[in-house]
């Protein structure tokens, strides 16, 4: 782990939320969510998580690194597609225990489907439906089957 980024500490609560010093709050498994955000468009790009290494990488390298629950271990979005974030600005919350992030997409798209974004289903809001149905609101935009060729 990085010994260049030093987080503060949490303090009192007028402290975290008012203070200049970063002391997030990671929950009982060490995470954190974070909420990558398209800064030309502001559509929601992807909803991942965030360890204290993960956080510490995003902020030295300049490009989110996330922690993959599924997989246990860091995850440098794009290492495997090349579809990096570059980082142009970064939010915590009043609690300090979420991030939003504001990112240049690179490449094709944020999601493992192939689309340019995670949120790609609009919940259909109308009573009468049961079950609730989605919409399709966004179209592939690339191969996600050449670009995460199974191994």
């Amino acid at each position: 782990m990085s010994d260049i980024i030093k987080f503060g500490l949490r303090g009192d609560k007028k402290a975290l939320e008012e203070g200049f010093e970063l002391a997030p709050k990671f929950d009982e498994n060490g995470l954190m969510p974070c909420v990558a955000i398209d800064h030309i468009t502001k559509k929601p790009l992807m909803l991942a998580y965030m360890n204290e290494q993960s956080l510490k990488m995003t902020i030295e390298i300049g490009e989110v690194v996330y922690y993959s629950r599924s997989r246990q271990e860091i995850w440098h979005k794009g290492a495997t597609s090349g579809h990096t974030q570059k980082v142009i600005e970064m939010y915590t919350d009043c609690d300090q225990d979420a991030i939003i992030v504001y990112v240049d997409q690179q490449g094709a798209g944020a999601c493992h489907t192939g689309r340019n974004s995670c949120f790609y289903r609009k919940i259909d809001m109308e009573a009468d439906k049961k079950p609730v149905t989605l919409k399709i609101t966004e179209a592939h935009t690339y191969d996600a089957d050449a670009v995460y060729k199974k191994k």
